[in-house]
Formats: C-alpha cells, sequence, structure tokens
C-alpha cells in the first residue's frame, strides 16, 4: 500500500513538473488527446481583455489572378490589425492548419499580445482555402520554402497597408502548429530579405517533420472510425448532422477544425472517439486545401477537368471523396508529383527531408532570437522529435509536461512565457 502511495504522489509530481530547470506547471488534463480538444477550462484561462482595437483589411498578392467562379466571394487575402494609440513592437502571427485570421487560437493571442502593449497582425495559414486561392504562388500548399515565400510576401503587403496607421519601433514573429514551422522558415528568410529584421521568433507547438505529423493525424482519423472504413461514409454523416444541430443552436457557423473543437466540448467521449475526432478536424481542413489546389491548378485529381464549376454548383459529391481522401494520399499522387515535375531528380524521400525544421537544423540551433514552447505529450511529434526539440533549442525552450497539441495555449502560464519571451532584452 505505501508503495502504491509513492507511485501515486510520483505521478503527480512528475505531471506538474516542467522540462529540466524550469518552474513547476499544472495543466487539467493528463489525456493528450482530452487536453487537445478541450483546452483550457475557464478556471485556467488567462485573464484577457473582451475586446480589442481591430481593423480588418484585404491585401492582393496576385491581383491579376483569374479565380474560377466557384470561388466567387474571393476578394483578396482577410487580415487584421490590432493596434496600440502609441509606439510599440509589432508582431505577425501566423496561423495553424487550416486556420483563419480570426480563428479562436488566434483571437486569443491577440488579445494576450495587444494587452501586453504590442501591435499584431494576423494572417491566415496558407493551407487556408482563401490562401491558396489569393495568395499562394504555386496554388499547392503544403511546401514549407514555398509557403514562406508567399507569408513573406503577404507580410510585406500588409505592412504596406498599415504602415502609416502605427508607429513600430521593431518586428516579431509567431505561429502555432503548422504556422509555427512556417515562421522558422520565414525567420531564415527574412535574414535574406532584411525587410523585417525579426527581434525574436517563437515557435508554438510546431511540428518537425510535417510528413510524419500528417501521417499521425491521418491515421487518427482511419484507425478509430466506429465500425471501420466500410461505415466511414455514415460516419462523416452524423458527425455532420451533429455540426449542424449545435451549429444552429450556437447561431453561427466556421467550418474549421479550432469551431469543430469548440462544438465537440458539448460531448463527453471516450479517448479513442476524441483521437477520431482530432482525426477528422484535420480532415476537414486538408479536404479544404486539396479542393481548391486541384481546382486552382485545373482539376484533375478530384473535380474532373472537363467539370465546369460555377457558384450554383453542388459540392456534395467531391466533399465525400474529398473526406476520404487523407493528407498523405495528396502527398503521394497530387503534391509529390507537381514538385517533381518542377525538379524531374526529387525523390520522395528528399522531399519529405525538406519539409523539415531538421532542414534548417543548424540555423536553429545558432539563432539566438528563435524561440519555443511546446508540449512533451504533443500529439502530432513522432518519436524522438521532442527530444531533437529539447536538444536543438536547449534553454530557448520551455517544454510543458502536459498540454496535447496546442491545448493549454491559453493557459495563464503560457500566455506569461510567451509575453516574458517577446519582451526579454538582449
Amino acid at each position: 500500500m505505501k508503495n502504491l502511495l509513492l507511485i501515486f504522489l510520483a505521478s503527480v509530481y512528475l505531471t506538474t513538473v516542467a522540462w529540466a530547470g524550469q518552474e513547476p506547471y499544472f495543466f487539467p488534463y493528463v489525456s493528450a488527446f482530452e487536453a487537445t480538444v478541450m483546452e483550457s477550462p475557464p478556471a485556467y484561462e488567462a485573464k484577457l481583455p473582451e475586446k480589442v482595437p481591430t481593423k480588418m483589411f484585404n491585401v492582393y498578392p496576385f491581383p491579376q489572378r483569374e479565380i474560377p467562379e466557384v470561388f466567387w466571394y474571393q476578394d483578396g487575402l482577410n487580415c487584421s490589425l490590432v493596434y496600440q494609440k502609441k509606439q510599440a513592437p509589432l508582431v505577425f502571427i501566423i496561423a495553424g492548419t487550416g486556420a483563419r485570421y480570426n480563428s479562436p487560437k488566434m483571437i486569443t493571442m491577440q488579445k494576450a499580445l495587444y494587452q501586453a502593449g504590442f501591435h499584431v497582425i494576423s494572417i491566415s495559414s496558407p493551407t487556408y482555402l482563401d490562401f491558396v486561392v489569393t495568395a499562394s504562388s504555386t496554388m499547392v500548399p503544403g511546401h514549407l520554402v514555398e509557403d514562406a515565400k508567399d507569408l513573406y510576401r503577404v507580410m510585406e503587403l500588409a505592412w504596406q497597408k498599415v504602415q502609416d496607421d502605427i508607429d513600430v519601433s521593431a518586428f516579431y514573429l509567431t505561429g502555432y502548429s503548422l504556422g509555427g514551422s512556417q515562421s522558422a522558415f520565414v525567420s531564415l528568410l527574412d535574414e535574406e530579405k532584411k525587410v523585417f529584421n525579426f527581434k525574436r521568433v517563437l515557435l508554438i507547438n510546431p511540428s518537425v517533420t510535417l510528413f510524419n505529423s500528417v501521417s499521425i493525424l491521418d491515421e487518427m482519423l482511419v484507425d478509430n472510425v466506429p465500425g471501420g472504413l466500410d461505415n466511414f461514409d455514415n460516419f462523416v454523416q452524423e458527425i455532420l448532422k451533429k455540426f449542424a444541430e449545435v451549429s444552429e443552436k450556437m447561431g453561427y457557423v466556421e467550418f474549421s477544425t479550432d469551431y469543430l473543437y469548440r462544438v465537440y466540448k458539448k460531448y463527453p467521449f471516450r479517448e479513442d472517439v476524441l483521437a477520431t475526432l482530432i482525426g477528422f478536424s484535420f480532415r476537414v481542413s486538408s479536404s479544404s486545401l486539396i479542393f481548391a489546389a486541384d481546382v486552382m491548378n485545373g482539376g484533375g485529381y478530384v473535380v474532373p477537368r472537363n467539370v465546369g464549376m460555377s457558384n450554383s454548383t453542388s459540392l456534395t459529391p467531391y466533399s465525400m471523396v474529398l473526406f476520404r481522401t487523407g493528407f498523405t494520399d495528396y502527398f503521394h499522387e497530387y503534391f509529390y508529383p507537381y514538385f517533381r515535375e518542377r525538379d524531374p531528380g526529387l525523390t520522395e524521400q528528399a522531399l519529405i527531408d525538406r519539409l523539415s525544421l531538421k532542414s534548417i537544423e543548424s540555423y536553429l540551433r545558432d539563432t539566438e532570437k528563435i524561440g519555443l514552447m511546446t508540449n512533451e505529450d504533443d500529439i502530432i511529434l513522432a518519436p524522438g522529435e521532442i527530444e531533437f526539440l529539447g536538444e536543438v533549442f536547449g534553454k530557448r525552450a520551455r517544454i510543458y509536461p502536459t498540454g496535447g497539441h496546442c491545448g493549454n495555449m491559453n493557459h495563464p502560464v503560457n500566455v506569461v512565457d510567451m509575453v516574458k519571451f517577446f519582451k526579454r532584452e538582449g
């Protein structure tokens, strides 16, 4: 009995301590899946302002681009500026996979940084449909180097749009999830272009090797669909039905990962069901980007080339195909062939290696201005990747013991740590 008590106390202690040499840390969810979906409960949320002064604006990276009629509603790329009335540093934020500039996690970061005295420009993920259609040079999202170039172009245009309205003392950069990984590549690009000369760059819950992360997320869905893949269509229909019901009650709809999580907070689920939800949420995001990439590049992957699409075209048949198409399918069947055509000697493994923080490891080791915040139990990291991050970033890493994937971003300690990183001198 005494031994059991000691084991229990030891386990409690280990869930409250951070990476070596860091302060104690407590997060209420032990399950990484539950943390990812549920995020910090109200009692553990940072106290942030309800409203912040915000201006919405559009940028037009490719003003001459012909937009297919099915995307009739597109009018440039939406961005937002949260501003101070005095001189202050400006932080660019890059959203995570499939997320908009004003997704819930982005709003949290905007409020936290505004409260701390920063201007903030928020940019949608290069994997978000609007970005693919209006701001991607290749219109084939997911290539970290190419995405970084597109993001940098948007940042320059956004800065030109607001520079007469705010007084900026320095530039900073951050992003979460895929946006965290992209921030590293944008920072490297800025070393060459020197438009912003970012003073500090913070990577929040980045993937290490993108292919590993998307494979994990694809498997979460495939391995956990109730009744197996033969029941996949029924599973999707049931999800969409619940989604519609709760959306009606909530009074608004946004078909995104963040929103889907919020819908399902109303349902108590087992861990395997939570894993399925995470996988399906990612599938929603990847389906949207695959559809946009296919249509913008002339069709042929999901949409037949001879099919004309208008603003009245039913997308339901394509949606069901897309929901069955994993990101790894997209990689092997569409993404890799596209980039191999540009570089005939390119192998799949070489492309996978390029889409990894490991491809710029020496830069990440040597650049003191880049920091890291992530979780030891981040579900998108493959074995050995959390150790890689800890070893590469060293004292510049803040690795929390729990929180899943981005589940603790609104935790008071996380918010304070983020602000401290940007305010640190030297």
